[in-house]
């Protein structure tokens, strides 16, 4: 049986979640969206972001691995706009890739993200919005950035279903929330 969790309640696109906190440094808690396996909730932000960001020009979609992959897939179909995802591990396959380093709070370690030679003639020359699920420290949306610049693309927006932390640092990320860092 597990241990009942303190919850940090939200409304997203019209639907209400119910957020677990988990501590991830000693101290300090944060409410942990994932979204996987919610497809009700990945369809309505999809669609909501979609509205937002409406008048602004852009070519594609971009995403790092893994959670925020039903977001941009599901983004790409409302849009009509490609996606491309930044892999988190490099393979063979992968070829002459792009690639830079970040440090992820909810992993708490450096992870690098890659590029693929395929997706490097998608996004040059291109206008992106960076996608992510929550943005909380901007480390992951550092990356994202400095991978999207070394690929030759420029960037027409930045969006995410939640921000976290400091609500200043976020007023230029479209998103559909935002979220407290807990402190005790």
């Amino acid at each position: 049986m597990s241990p009942t969790r303190e919850t940090y309640p939200v409304d997203l696109a019209g639907l209400r979640r119910e957020l677990p906190l988990f501590e991830v440094a000693p101290g300090v808690r944060i409410a942990i969206l994932n979204i996987l396996g919610d497809t009700e909730l990945v369809q309505r932000c999809a669609a909501e972001l979609a509205r937002r960001l409406e008048g602004r020009s852009f070519d594609l979609l971009v995403t790092a691995e893994a959670k925020s992959i039903p977001l941009a897939h599901a983004l790409s179909v409302v849009t009509g706009k490609g996606y491309v995802v930044l892999r988190k591990a490099y393979k063979p396959y992968m070829g002459d890739s792009v690639q830079a380093e970040t440090h992820s709070i909810t992993t708490g370690a450096s992870q690098t993200l890659y590029l693929d030679e395929k997706d490097r003639a998608l996004v040059a020359g291109k206008r992106v919005v960076l996608l992510d699920d929550v943005i909380s420290t901007g480390s992951t949306l550092q990356g994202m950035r400095m991978v999207i610049d070394k690929a030759g693309a420029t960037i027409g927006a930045e969006a995410a279903i939640c921000t976290e932390g400091e609500r200043a640092k976020w007023q230029n990320i479209v998103a559909l929330a935002h979220l407290p860092v807990f402190t005790e």
